[in-house]
């Protein structure tokens, strides 16, 4: 966490120290596209909610298999 403390710092430092206008708004664009990202990320659907428990029910049961046991399964089944 300390790292990300720093940058934070650094750039707070930065956009203070700063008089360009353009830069100064290309910043603010890229922070509000990056927040609109960050919220679409956290809204999923029931569906994807129920497939990520079905998930960890598996993880917790050790039903897992490797990626390479995947591919044999696809291929066979593509036949």
């Amino acid at each position: 966490m300390a790292a990300i403390e720093l940058i934070k710092t650094r750039l707070i430092d930065k956009i203070l120290a700063t008089k360009n206008r353009k830069l100064l708004e290309a910043i603010d664009t890229i922070f509000s596209s990056a927040l609109k990202e960050e919220d679409e990320i956290l809204k999923l659907s029931s569906e994807q909610i129920e497939m990520l428990l079905m998930s960890e029910e598996d993880i917790k049961n050790n039903n897992l298999i490797t990626e390479t046991e995947l591919q044999k399964l696809d291929k066979e089944w593509l036949g």
